[in-house]
């Protein structure tokens, strides 16, 4: 594979970006800074195909990325594939206000193949591709220059190892036949929706201290302009104001300005200097939420019951057991809550009830609540089925092994931790917001 040197210019950056236009795929990478700021920081964007690679440097002076933003979300006709590219994606949609398609994010497809929840990149090479990758530039200044030799190296090794992997993984999902299963699932990490900013809807993501529509207009109203504060000053929302502080104030809000400086988690100057009149005014013009408003109550806690608390752990139990045997991550078939919401009674709105995931495990998983499907210890190893067949089943079929040829060996157990950890104080709707992925 051809390594280019690092992209500086417009003109290199338009000849690269018009050969790959006609690459089927092209895999496509980013390293940014957001640690003290609202909005990432690009500092560095890698793409590849299976034939070349560059690094390119969006802070150079002059560079124009026009030509690589319309490669990748407006060129239908090249998937551009990803590994864990939520933040990556944000930050195309920052700045172009579209997001790239089509899309395939290769962690994502590791959960249709394998048990895997979250691999982290370095986990899904060394499956892979049988070597370990070199972290030691991972956490570097990506916004100093000049780069090191060093760090160019690592970034641009990101996209070659996956144009190698890629191939790969898409021949195991043709030979399982799961590539329709993760259809839904690439659209959702490409629906726009997920990356635009809207402070209205912050509160949304701020745990209620209680349903009273009055201290929810409040939180809606004060989480929306410290939303805004943020934006206008580009640092992380936290900087401003922690979650724990604002519902507080929502809760208890004060009556006069002064009364700022007694509120835990502001400094005492908040009592008297502009951005504490700033909230004072958001908390004024608050207003409670309208019943059509307000969020619906889940289907947990005591609706659920004791009863129904224990059949969502046998719902739970049940989805260990077939992921198991169908060689799936646990997650991309069910989550919690939809168990806790079949428990609780709720039939309607329920992926796990609809399409593939009904066929997989929903039948089963609604047998198990209406009382016909059980459990069983079938020489040594926990099955499920029916009432009518346990006295009689006594065979254990082997589970199907599935053909390696294409270079893949499954990680040991606990290598599904993503690269990097979530930062709730960070941007927009990220998934994961530290300096660089």
């Amino acid at each position: 594979m051809k390594i280019h040197p690092l992209i500086t210019t417009t003109e290199a950056l338009a000849d690269l970006c018009e050969r790959l236009a006609k690459a089927d795929f092209i895999t496509v990478d980013t390293e940014f800074m957001r640690e003290n700021t609202y909005w990432p920081e690009l500092c560095l964007v890698q793409i590849a195909d299976d034939k070349e690679a560059a690094a390119i440097d969006p802070l150079a002076p002059g560079l124009d990325l026009g030509p690589l933003l319309d490669l990748l979300v407006d060129n239908e006709d090249v998937l551009k594939v990803f590994h864990a590219g939520g933040q990556d994606v944000e930050i195309i949609y920052n700045l172009s206000g579209k997001t790239p398609h089509p899309i395939f994010d290769t962690q994502i497809a590791m959960m249709a193949i394998s048990q895997s929840e979250q691999i982290g990149y370095s986990n899904l090479v060394e499956s892979w591709l049988g070597f370990t990758v070199d972290k030691g530039a991972r956490f570097t200044d990506w916004s100093r220059r000049p780069l090191t030799e060093r760090q160019i190296e690592y970034a641009i090794g990101d996209v070659t190892h996956l144009s190698k992997i890629f191939p790969r993984m898409l021949k195991r999902l043709i030979k399982t036949g799961r590539g329709e299963w993760l259809d839904a699932e690439m659209e959702k990490l490409a629906d726009p929706e997920n990356y635009r900013s809207d402070p209205q809807a912050v509160w949304q993501k701020i745990r209620a201290p209680s349903r009273n529509p009055a201290v929810l207009g409040r939180l809606k109203a004060i989480a929306a302009w410290r939303e805004v504060e943020a934006m206008d000053k580009n640092i992380p929302r936290g900087r401003i104001m922690r979650d724990e502080t604002l519902a507080d104030i929502a809760s208890h809000p004060p009556r006069e300005q002064h009364e700022l400086a007694k509120v835990r988690g502001l400094s005492a100057g908040w009592k008297d200097n502009d951005i504490g009149r700033r909230l004072m005014q958001a908390i004024a013009d608050a207003a409670p939420l309208t019943d059509a408003e307000l969020p619906p109550r889940a289907p947990r806690g005591a609706p659920l019951g004791k009863e129904g608390a224990l059949v969502a752990d046998l719902l739970k139990l049940l989805l260990k057991i077939r992921s198991r045997e169908i060689d799936i991550a646990a997650r991309l078939l069910a989550r919690s809550d939809d168990l806790e919401a079949l428990a609780a009674g709720q039939r309607k709105g329920l992926p796990i009830l609809e399409g593939w995931r009904f066929e997989q495990f929903g039948r089963d998983a609604l047998e198990l609540v209406e009382g016909k499907l059980a459990f069983a210890v079938v020489k040594g190893r926990l099955k499920m089925a029916h009432i009518d067949d346990i006295a009689g089943n006594s065979d254990d079929a082997p589970l199907p092994e599935v053909d390696d040829e294409d270079g893949f060996s499954p990680p040991d157990a606990g290598d599904y931790d993503a690269d990097v950890e979530p930062d709730p104080e960070a941007g927009p709707k990220a998934e994961a917001e530290t300096g660089a992925d």
